[in-house]
Order: C-alpha cells, then sequence, then structure tokens
C-alpha cells in the first residue's frame, strides 16, 4: 500500500496525524528546514514524537531541506546526528552539500531528496540514486504519464505530492520572495509574494500567480498501479484538525482500495481550499481553470470538533498484534506478543494452582488476554493452551497481557544502532589570484553581433535549440575567437529530452564542448554525451561542500547562487571554477503553466508583457523552452561600478546574462564591464549580494 506522508508543524499535529491513519509524519526541528516560520520542535520534542509514532507503527521523516552556509553545515551535523540518535527514519533534503555532510557523519541515515530540488525527469532522478538518496520526491508539475514513466525505470522510490498548495514556480527554482522582500524559499522564509495581487496593465487587479490547491483524491489506485511509493501531504504551516481531516479522508481511502467519497471531499473542501482543488497538472490539463484564492469563510466547528476528538480522546490508532498463552501445571504461565513486523516478546507468571472449584478455560484466558483497550493495540488473535484442572487469578492474567505488552512497546520503539562520524569540511582550497573572465549569455542569437564578439568574451552561452539551427552563428564565434557553449533549458521533461538531445548531438558534431546546466537531470544527460558541464545558479551553489560535490560528480565549473553575500562567495573552497552573475535581470520563476496564454488566449510570448504588482514595479514574462514561462526582476542586476569588490572573490568568471536587452545595448554593456564607456541602466538593483536574506 502507498506510505501516506503527513504533515507535523507541531506535536499536537503529530497526534493527528498518527491517530489519524499516516504511515509517515515529516516535520523540521532547528533552523534548517523549509518551514522555518512553523512552530517546529525542540529536540527534546523531536524525540518525544519519535517514540510516540514508532510505538504506533507510523515513520518520521526530518525536513532539513534549506540551502545551509558553511557557517551552518557544522550546526545542520549536530541536528542530523542527533536524529539518527532518536530514531528519524529519514531526512530530506535539498542542498548537495548538506548530503554529502550527511553521507559522512551519519553513514547510516536514509536520505530522501526533497521536491526543491528540482527532480522532474528519469535522468534527475537517476543522478539522485548516484548521491546516495533512496527516495525522491517529484516535482508537483508532471503529468500522470511522466510520473509513471519515471516509477517503471526509477532505480530509487518516488514520492510525489497528493494534497496540498501549488507553488506558481518549480519549487527549488523560486527567487521572488528573496528578490523582492529578502526572505527566501530556499531558506525556509517564502513570504508567499505569488499570492498577492497582480496585473498585465497599469493596475494590479488579479491573481494571475495564486494556483488552487492540488488533490489527487480520485487518482489513488492509479497512483498505486504506477509504483508510487509515498504520497505526501502538504500542510505543516496549518492546524492539527486540518491536519486530522485531510490524513483520516486519504488514509482510509488508501486503507479500504477506494477514491474518497463525495461527503469527504466536500470536508476536503470545508478545511482549507482556494476556490476549490486541480488536478491539472497530473491530467495535463494546465489553463486559468487551475487557478484560485483563498476566500473568508466561516469556521467549520463541527467539522474541527470531530477532527479534534479523533486525536484528543484517547487511542484511535491501533496497532494488530496477536497473543499466545501456555497454562501448564508446576510451569509458570507464560505469555507472548507478536506485531505485525514479527517482533515478539515473552513474559512469564505465577505457576497455577489446582483448581478448587471452577478450573480455569481457554475461552476464558482468551477473553481476558484479548482486553487491549487503553493501548495503542488491537488484538487480532489470542492463541491459549490450558491444561484443564487449574486455577489462575484475573488478575494474574491481566499483569501477564499488561507486563508483555509493555515488554513489546519497548521493543518498538528500541533506538537504532547507528554509526557517527565527526563533521570535517575537508582540505581547502586556495582563491584564483587572477582576475575574473567576462562571459555572457544571451537569449536570442540577434544578441550575437559581430561587435559583441569582437570585444572578447571568455565564453558566450548560446540557447540550445537556436545554436543547433543555426550553426552559422558558431561559425562566426570562432573566427572571432569567442568559445561558444551550450546553454540547456531549465526544465526538461522525459518527453522532451529527445528533441533537446538531438540538438545536442548536432552541437557537439559542430565543435560545442561546454554545456551549462541548472538542473541535474539535464547535466546527466549532457555529461553522456560528452559535454564538460558547468552548473548553473539553478543547483544552489551555497557553500564549500556542494562545489566539492559537484566535482566528484564531474562538473568543471560551477555558478555561484546570486542568494549569498560577497563575503560568502568570497569564503567559498573554491573545488571547480565559480562563476557569479554580475549583470542581468535576475530570473524569479519559471512556470510550468504559460500565464501569457491564460491571459489572453494566445501564445503572444513574442510581445512585450510585463506584470505589474501593487507598487506599481513591473517584472517581463518571457518564453521559456518547452512552452513555459520565466518571470524576470523589473530591475537589472548591475555592478560594472563595482569591480574592485567581485575582483577580489576568487572567481574564475563573471557573467552578464542577456533576457530582454536589445543587440546594441548588450554591447554597450560589456563595454562597461570591460571599463569602457559609461553605459547605466535606468534602474538597477545591486541584487542581494549586498544585504542579508533571511
Amino acid at each position: 500500500m502507498l506510505e501516506l506522508l503527513a504533515p507535523a508543524g507541531s506535536m499536537e499535529s503529530v497526534t493527528a496525524a498518527v491517530q489519524n491513519g499516516a504511515g509517515a509524519v515529516y516535520f523540521g526541528y532547528g533552523n534548517f528546514n523549509a518551514r522555518r516560520n512553523a512552530k517546529n520542535f525542540s529536540p527534546e520534542e523531536a524525540a518525544a514524537a519519535v517514540s510516540y509514532c514508532h510505538l504506533r507503527g507510523c515513520k518520521v521523516h526530518l525536513t532539513l531541506n534549506t540551502l545551509l552556509t558553511d557557517r551552518e553545515l557544522e550546526g545542520a551535523a549536530e541536528v542530523a546526528a542527533h536524529a539518527s540518535v532518536i530514531g528519524i527514519d529519514a531526512v530530506i533534503v535539498q542542498d548537495l552539500g548538506v548530503m554529502r555532510m550527511l553521507r559522512q557523519t551519519v553513514p547510516d541515515l536514509p536520505i530522501h531528496g526533497s521536491t526543491q530540488m528540482t527532480v522532474h525527469s528519469l535522468d534527475g532522478v537517476k543522478l539522485c540514486a548516484d548521491l546516495g538518496i533512496s527516495r525522491v520526491v517529484l516535482s508537483r508539475e508532471l503529468s500522470r504519464d511522466q510520473i509513471a514513466y519515471i516509477c517503471r525505470n526509477s532505480p530509487i522510490e518516488i514520492e510525489v505530492f497528493g494534497h496540498g498548495a501549488l507553488c506558481m514556480c518549480y519549487s527549488g527554482q523560486c527567487y521572488l520572495s528573496s528578490v523582492i522582500g529578502g526572505r527566501s524559499g530556499n531558506r525556509g522564509l517564502c513570504a508567499q509574494p505569488c499570492r498577492l495581487k497582480y496585473g498585465w496593465g497599469a493596475k494590479a487587479d488579479s491573481y494571475p500567480l495564486s494556483l488552487k490547491d492540488m488533490s489527487l483524491a480520485g487518482h489513488l489506485k492509479e497512483l498505486e498501479e504506477m509504483g508510487v511509493a509515498c504520497l505526501k501531504l502538504e500542510g505543516r504551516m496549518k492546524r492539527p484538525e486540518y491536519v486530522a481531516i485531510v490524513t483520516r479522508i486519504y488514509a482510509a481511502a488508501l486503507r479500504e482500495g477506494r477514491e474518497p467519497t463525495r461527503e469527504e471531499l466536500e470536508q476536503l473542501e470545508q478545511a482549507f481550499s482556494r476556490q476549490g482543488f486541480t488536478d491539472g497538472y497530473f491530467m495535463g490539463k494546465k489553463g486559468p481553470e487551475m487557478f484560485g484564492t483563498r476566500q473568508e469563510e466561516k469556521e467549520p466547528r463541527d467539522l474541527y470538533a470531530q477532527a479534534r476528538a479523533t486525536y484528543e480522546n484517547g487511542e484511535n490508532r491501533k496497532e494488530p498484534v496477536r497473543l499466545y498463552a501456555l497454562i501448564e501445571a508446576g510451569k509458570p504461565a507464560q505469555v507472548a506478543v507478536e506485531d505485525k513486523e514479527g517482533r515478539v516478546a515473552r513474559v512469564e507468571g505465577p505457576v497455577p494452582e489446582a483448581a478448587r472449584n471452577v478450573p480455569l478455560t481457554r475461552e476464558k484466558v482468551e477473553g481476558q488476554l484479548s482486553r487491549t483497550g487503553g493501548t495503542p493495540y488491537a488484538c487480532q488473535k489470542v492463541t491459549a493452551k490450558v491444561e484443564e484442572g487449574l486455577s489462575l487469578p484475573l488478575s494474574a492474567l491481566n499483569d501477564l497481557r499488561r507486563r508483555c505488552l509493555e515488554e513489546l512497546s519497548t521493543q518498538r520503539v528500541q533506538l537504532p544502532q547507528r554509526r557517527r562520524e565527526p563533521y570535517r569540511p575537508g582540505v581547502r582550497y586556495e582563491n584564483p589570484k587572477q582576475p575574473p573572465r567576462l562571459t555572457v549569455s544571451v537569449s536570442d542569437l540577434d544578441q550575437v553581433t559581430q561587435e559583441l564578439l569582437n570585444l572578447g568574451p571568455a565564453l558566450l552561452y548560446l540557447p540550445h535549440d537556436q545554436a543547433a539551427a543555426h550553426p552559422e552563428v558558431l561559425e562566426r564565434c570562432r573566427k572571432a575567437g569567442v568559445e561558444p557553449a551550450v546553454r540547456l533549458p531549465r526544465i526538461c521533461s522525459d518527453g522532451e529530452t529527445q528533441a533537446m538531445e538531438t540538438d545536442l548531438v548536432i552541437l557537439r558534431h559542430l565543435g560545442v564542448e561546454q554545456a551549462l546546466a541548472g538542473t541535474l537531470g539535464v547535466a546527466r544527460r549532457a555529461m553522456q554525451l560528452g559535454y564538460q558541464v558547468r552548473g548553473d545558479f539553478g543547483l544552489g551553489v551555497y557553500n564549500s561542500q556542494t562545489l566539492k560535490d559537484l566535482k566528484r560528480l564531474g562538473f568543471v565549473g560551477a555558478t555561484a547562487s546570486f542568494e549569498l553575500k560577497l563575503p560568502q562567495i568570497r569564503d567559498l573552497s573554491k573545488a571547480i571554477p565559480l562563476e557569479m552573475i554580475a549583470y542581468g535581470r535576475l530570473p524569479l520563476m519559471i512556470t510550468e503553466n504559460c500565464i501569457i496564454h491564460n491571459h489572453t488566449g494566445q501564445h503572444t510570448c513574442a510581445n512585450q508583457n510585463q506584470l505589474v504588482d501593487r507598487k506599481g514595479e513591473r517584472f517581463p514574462v518571457v518564453k521559456a523552452w518547452g512552452c513555459r514561462n520565466e518571470i524576470l526582476n523589473g530591475k537589472k542586476l548591475f555592478l560594472a561600478d563595482k569591480a574592485s569588490d567581485y575582483a577580489r572573490l576568487g572567481l574564475w568568471g563573471i557573467r552578464l546574462m542577456f533576457t530582454t536587452e536589445s543587440p546594441l545595448e548588450c554591447t554597450r554593456v560589456v563595454e562597461r564591464y570591460l571599463g569602457r564607456g559609461n553605459y547605466q541602466p535606468n534602474e538597477y538593483t545591486r541584487g542581494l549580494y549586498y544585504r542579508d536574506v533571511e
């Protein structure tokens, strides 16, 4: 049966989830998880929660799924060590550096890849397996066919989200909250600006980025038949009553091999919804009907009261056990209990006496031992062998049952024996002394003019599809002494991989050797085709351990996260050459839904499309490969007058990232970064390099 993984933002929510049938719960403690605004747990509460869950046959997953700095890794190692000691069943991780730390310090603790890793293809899943991950949570944008394909071919377990909030952007790729508000979703403090009003004209008058909550109720049998290992419920920020309601409905449907009833669906909507639910991604039906907002409604008091009763009034969850008794003359009475996992506990009691009046019977013994009320156990069956003519007080039988169940409970919460090693950051690489080279990324080949090529960038990143279709541009690059490289799509599903690979094979034959990859899946495919792969910002390079793991995986370079401050970039131990984005409209979102088509009903991506927010800020919306959108920052990142600051960071390169710029503007920008001219954007930002990101 599908494991049902329920959210727990508090101990009350743990109880609510467990008592309503969760197969596993997930929560965070410390400052290293993607819901830092949730109550989270103290180490003592976490240990109590694990014991509570394990006693009742429920697993516990710890969320350690944020990007961490070098200074934070030691603290995270302590959290992981404690988690391993108290018996956490798995830890959910986004950061490659955190995974490296976990493999070193707690090698026996299973690692699950977070949806924040943006794994959306079989290539990505296989690379996760190479990293030692035993289960990966797929991106929520995948369709039923895509999930089924991955499940059929995956070497590791697959987990999918089944109910709860949908992010507008692919998880792990959203920078909207951090760039406009200083609160990073990759650091666990997303302010959810996508839920606010935006517009396409002069006024923010609609909600084009607010998706309805997803619900795969109605597809549970299909998911199980696909081979999905785990169905995840979202909601660590929501109240315990919500957790109880949603968990109960999904758990009952899975247990009984059915889909939720109409009444249960209504209860899900009462518990929380944004104008209903959507299964649009799963069904491959994207569009405006997937969007909705939270409406002010009366609290469903009766429903919440019923929900509270499920976890406040004693034990509603009962683990099945079988009891055995042997009552023989001249020998101590024996009782044993066995749980469904095969654990056995045995105890002995007093020697029975010869019966003076009414002798003990098998039926009496079985009836007495089956009374497990008040415990987390339900007696499935009692098998007793009782010699005739003997007597034993009922109090003795009760004591045997009690001690036997207590011994079983001790076994069920027994802590695992796991290895623990100290955290060692390892060798530190000295920063290169030479000044950084200048690289250029374009979104359109029209931006590659002879004037730009004459300025001699060290690398020129070209979109893979346009470059394959226009080999003459590659020839122009070579004649100018500029090395062309291919920029891979940020999102590439399995159904699109062949088209991308066809282009990459063409480009490889044309002599292109380097590729820029922002997700693990496309990186793996490019390496297989013989490319030297550099990691882009989408890989979340936030610490030195990530750079070391990218080197181990075969990357020849990487890009620092633009959520880092300049001193943090300087202090990275650069195991491989590191680039930094020094100019351009920072990408705030990449979306599976084409919001331009949602708005106009037409594919007008070639036009200038801009979202406006409540403050009048304008955000260009541009076409991304595969009929997707990228939402760009309204202000351009500009650091040409800060060369003395970034020149001391030990960088291999600084990248100028061109998106909406005209060909002339591209040339002027490159000139300015080479110390010529006086170009400066009308409006610009220093990004996050000089200010703290929470």
